[in-house]
């Protein structure tokens, strides 16, 4: 069975995207994002699903990305900020790392992220007063990205290629204990 040699999770700005790539490369592995999975499939982008068909139609759409991600993808792979909180997506990264896969929660800062993220209209869960709304999903998904997470590192201040690093250093590690 293929599953990726690294799972990224982590809230909007954390860099799971750009890190991603910066892995692959380092790595030289595949990428892949689920959220690009999810528009591929729908057709079109994540905020037009939010608004034609719910953020329900969206995260089932999520679940079957992630699982199917982790079921035939070996390389890196970056999930949705809010991929986590799916109970049948918990269970599935349970089985990954529980079988010795590397699960990296990369956490950031709200004024690490608001650069990132720009707080823009792409981001349908931050519509609003996009700075609160961030604080109160990391607030809410903290303790579940802390707590699948078999690695967690601050992207504060880091470019892509240092994360990049220390992950890579951290899975070298791991494969000499083994």
């Amino acid at each position: 069975m293929t599953s990726p040699r690294v799972v990224l999770t982590g809230p909007p700005g954390a860099g799971k995207s750009t890190v991603m790539r910066a892995l692959g490369k380092l790595l030289n592995l595949p990428c892949r994002d689920t959220d690009s999975d999810i528009e591929q499939s729908a057709g079109k982008p994540i905020s037009e699903i939010f608004v034609d068909e719910g953020e329900a139609h969206f995260r089932s759409l999520e679940v079957a990305a992630v699982t199917q991600a982790l079921r035939d993808h070996d390389g890196v792979l970056a999930l949705g900020g809010g991929a986590i909180m799916d109970p049948h997506t918990q269970a599935r990264l349970a089985e990954y790392t529980g079988a010795g896969g590397t699960l990296v929660f990369l956490d950031v800062s709200l004024a690490a992220a608001a650069p990132r993220v720009g707080f823009n209209q792409s981001r349908p869960l931050l519509l609003g007063n996009p700075r609160s709304r961030w604080k109160q999903l990391m607030d809410l998904r903290r303790p579940t990205y802390e707590r699948v997470a078999t690695m967690q590192v601050l992207t504060d201040n880091k470019t892509p290629e240092a994360i990049a690093q220390e992950i890579s250093d951290h899975l070298t590690g791991k494969a000499r204990e083994q």
